[in-house]
């Protein structure tokens, strides 16, 4: 995906988002867009900072640099929803693109991805962000709803119970 594609998927997915975590539809909900809007699209554009040195597509575009990011608000207390940017950059790059990204890097610079990607000159680029975002958007839905509420981490009553019954 190009740059338009993925700060298209992150405003998309600020807005979704903001009415799965706050579905009144009131002055909440907006705070809650306003609240999502700029982690996503600083976590959306930032793999791509690897444009300005490394490699494309390896040097920020792995599990790893996803890790730090994801372990970055558990440690620090903040940059919460910048790990959703960065994962749905990810998303967009495997499967909305041809060349894929190297996931495993710097341990294999074998690039990942699938078959139904676009070029990113491609005019069903934008096209294909949107259905990626909307099936995003169904994801993080069910993982709200279902597992973990995504405002405080908490699991899900049947999760917890499903945890507790685990053997430590």
């Amino acid at each position: 995906m190009n740059k338009k594609g993925h700060v298209l998927n992150a405003i998309l997915l600020a807005i979704g988002l903001g009415y799965v975590l706050q579905p009144s539809g009131d002055l909440e909900t907006f705070r809650t867009i306003a609240e999502l809007f700029v982690p996503l699209v600083l976590g959306a554009l930032f793999p791509d900072v690897d444009t300005a040195f490394g490699k494309h597509r390896k040097t920020l575009h792995n599990l790893l640099v996803l890790g730090v990011i994801l372990a970055y608000p558990i440690y620090f207390g903040n940059l919460q929803f910048v790990w959703i940017g960065v994962a749905t950059h990810y998303l967009l790059d495997v499967v909305g693109s041809k060349r894929g990204i190297a996931l495993f890097y710097p341990l294999s610079s074998t690039e990942y991805g699938l078959p139904v990607g676009v070029p990113t000159s491609s005019k069903w680029a934008d096209t294909l962000t949107v259905v990626i975002t909307l099936l995003e958007l169904a994801a993080l839905a069910a993982v709200q709803y279902f597992l973990v509420d995504l405002n405080t981490g908490t699991p899900r009553e049947a999760v917890a119970t499903a945890l507790a019954g685990l053997p430590v």
